[in-house]
């Protein structure tokens, strides 16, 4: 009797190490994964976040307010992910800045839409207008080939990724101007027209049936699709496949459409003709 209260007091001294013990084995096993989006890219990852953290996958959201922040982030590893460009942005961005950064998997497509506050067709458009684009490299020359396909200018077709000097033919002689992405909205209020991402034309409301101009969706927009990218020393982690495969579910697509009402495209199945 003498020995079973004595280990009985034994176990009531070491009970709260093994309750400390424990909870810091399930706490190890909880992994926190740091995610760069674009703040309107919340909707859609939130309902992500929830689910995941049933597995042991802690998200955190880091949004950012313009496209030059979540690339300059992940190369220094302050996120673990991002969320927020196209490849061909992705592959411009490790060029000029001798980055590792890789796509893991498609996203959405998300065309490029001229729109206006001032006129309700193209054909409203007259000489001497201002029409604002990105100054990215990749959007800017998107949003150029969108002008030319609107019969507005003819750029340099040998010119992949074209700029105002690789217009070759400008009859309106319209005033095309570069600025950050982010502010083409509020340009609207002074230029005849704007072409704008789809977050930023989704963050400033406006509508895309509306839009008096529309990128077209074919073969050609497959180096558009946005993407979730990593470093390339990460391209293989198993925590990151767990979350494409969260993200990637039909719940996800709907949410998509319903987050951008209709402006963006969910790809991972998306077929391009």
């Amino acid at each position: 009797m003498k020995k079973f209260k004595r280990f009985a007091w034994l176990f009531l001294l070491l009970l709260p190490l093994l309750i400390v013990s424990g909870c810091g084995k399930s706490a190890s096993s909880s992994k926190t994964v740091k995610v760069g989006i674009m703040g309107t890219d919340e909707k859609i990852w939130n309902p992500i976040k929830t689910k995941l953290a049933k597995q042991g996958i802690n998200i955190k959201l880091v949004t950012f307010t313009d496209y030059n922040q979540p690339n300059a982030a992940l190369s220094n590893h302050e996120v673990d992910l991002n969320s927020f460009q196209h490849r061909y942005f992705m592959n411009t961005w490790n060029k000029a800045h001798k980055t590792h950064i890789v796509a893991l998997a498609n996203t959405y497509l998300a065309p490029l839409r001229l729109y206006s506050k001032k006129i309700k067709n193209v054909s409203d458009i007259k000489k001497g207008d201002q029409i604002t684009i990105p100054n990215d490299a990749t959007n800017e020359g998107r949003a150029l080939h969108l002008l030319e396909s609107a019969g507005l200018i003819k750029v340099n077709d040998k010119v992949a990724l074209p700029t105002p000097k690789n217009i070759t033919q400008n009859k309106l002689n319209l005033k095309i101007t570069p600025m950050d992405a982010a502010q083409t909205p509020r340009s609207l209020s002074d230029a005849t027209a704007a072409v704008i991402n789809n977050e930023f034309a989704a963050s400033a409301k406006l509508n895309a049936k509306t839009a008096l101009a529309r990128e077209k969706v074919n073969k050609a927009s497959k180096p558009y699709i946005n993407i979730i990218a990593a470093n390339k020393s990460d391209k293989n982690n198993a925590t990151y496949k767990k979350i494409i495969k969260a993200y990637q579910t039909e719940a996800t697509k709907k949410n998509i459409e319903k987050a951008y009402d209709g402006l963006s495209i969910p790809a991972w199945n998306l077929k391009l003709k």
